[in-house]
């Protein structure tokens, strides 16, 4: 799928209710631009494949840009509408690396930037009771008042993170971590195309308290493909998520529980190493695509607030790993754990500071398909001595002027790929981002 993804990754996510009630908006347009400078040099590596990270310096740059549009059609639907620009190339074709670095870079053929529709999709809430929240303006969100106890049903084009795997702390990598497995849990192979998006519905249960929501949305054809397929009766992909909301100690927290079952026309890894028995061959997991083939797994996501300026979050990921990876990346189990800390203590209230671990991993039958010989879609080095890929990334997030923002982030990465043989490998960014619209001059928000 896409592994790339990324771009959906960054998307604006939904902001809390605001604390006063707030007149209702007829319509809103937003506005980002986000530019990532990247860099690694050489690091030890005796053998590499096809889709191995290359052993040479590589200088890389990602521009994206972004409209939001939304309009009320009546009281309680909405229509959002979000054009994007996207343009640069990730590092080796962005393959190398399970966890990739730049959650803004989808595995495209060309760097050109080229426009797109990144959303274009209807929202409508039923309410149940007369008790309201009010919301303030924001991309894809409309200020005004929704029920507190609705059922929502939204259609159209999306990326599924923008409902499900969300996190304060870690979802958008053009504000905060850049990482594909931190921004979102690696271990879902959620379904989207190779720039992330998809067409499908969301429902959601949303109380004061908790939220209960079920999506299903159309696979690609192929894995990481940019075409939809359209048998939707045997292939989709359906996401499961209950999320509870509370506070402890007069500080809010969340805790997120996540299925999913994608059916595609998927391949095994076991099949692909049967095949290639007694041949010289490398095992082909293409090869053994049948429609209808189930993937599935689970995920948690936690967030806690410490104090005002300091919070924290986790992540777990399983996936039965078996079926190859298909849409987003190549994790079947992940743990990531991070701190995220704002400016108030230096007097700088609107920048941010963060630090995280991440260890991702394969099953067992994956790995024996990659050290002997086998590729995934976006990793493969010929051969594989196992371990763990794991990556510790660091940024600092300074606002310049209201509504621009520089970032350095440093990334260490052990095991490229899951292999043992290759790496470590360090890789520094610059990230520039752009934030144009009403709450332009009202400050970025942070933890």
């Amino acid at each position: 799928m896409l592994v790339s993804i990324s771009l959906a990754a960054s998307a604006q996510e939904q902001a809390p209710p605001a604390e006063t009630p707030v007149a209702p908006e007829r319509w809103n347009l937003f506005y980002q631009a986000t530019s990532i400078g990247q860099y690694h040099g050489t690091f030890h590596s005796p053998y590499y494949g096809r889709f191995s990270l290359q052993n040479y310096m590589e200088r890389d740059v990602s521009l994206t840009t972004t409209l939001f549009f939304g309009l009320r059609l009546e009281k309680n639907t909405v229509l959002y509408f979000d054009p994007e620009i996207a343009g640069g190339k990730g590092f080796s074709g962005v393959n190398g690396l399970a966890n990739s670095s730049n959650g803004e870079l989808p595995r495209v053929a060309s760097a050109t930037p080229k426009p797109y529709v990144a959303r274009l999709y209807v929202s409508h809430d039923f309410a149940f009771g007369g008790e309201m929240e009010s919301f303030e303006s924001l991309g894809n969100q409309l200020a005004g008042q929704r029920p507190v106890n609705r059922y929502t049903v939204t259609a159209g084009r999306f990326t599924l993170t923008d409902f499900f795997d969300n996190n304060r702390y870690s979802h958008d990598p053009r504000t905060q971590f850049m990482g594909w497995a931190v921004m979102f849990n690696g271990a879902w192979d959620y379904p989207a195309d190779v720039r992330g998006y998809t067409w499908g519905w969301v429902h959601e249960l949303h109380s004061r308290n908790w939220s209960f929501r079920y999506a299903s949305a159309a696979m690609p054809r192929v894995a990481n493909g940019l075409r939809f397929d359209r048998r939707l009766l045997r292939n989709r992909g359906d996401v499961f998520e209950g999320e509870y909301r509370y506070t402890m100690l007069g500080h809010p927290g969340a805790i997120r529980l996540l299925n999913y079952e994608n059916h595609a026309n998927a391949g095994n890894y076991s099949g692909a190493i049967r095949q290639a028995e007694g041949s010289s061959a490398a095992p082909d997991v293409a090869s053994t695509r049948r429609n209808g083939t189930l993937k599935y797994g689970f995920g948690f996501n936690m967030e806690q607030e410490i104090t005002k300026d300091i919070g924290i979050f986790a992540r777990l990921g399983w996936n039965d790993g078996k079926t190859e990876s298909f849409a987003f990346t190549a994790i079947d189990r992940l743990a990531t754990a991070g701190v995220s800390i704002t400016g108030q203590r230096w007097r700088r209230r609107f920048d941010t500071a963060a630090a995280e671990f991440t260890a991702g991993g394969i099953s067992g039958v994956h790995a024996l398909y990659l050290a002997r010989g086998g590729y995934d879609f976006l990793i493969g080095d010929g051969r594989l001595r196992y371990g763990r890929e794991y990556i510790w990334e660091s940024y600092y997030s300074a606002r310049v002027i209201p509504g621009v923002f520089a970032s350095f982030d440093l990334q260490h990465v052990s095991n490229p790929a899951y292999n043992r043989d290759r790496g470590p490998v360090w890789i520094p960014s610059l990230r520039l981002h752009l934030e144009l619209g009403k709450n332009t001059f009202a400050g970025h928000a942070g933890p």
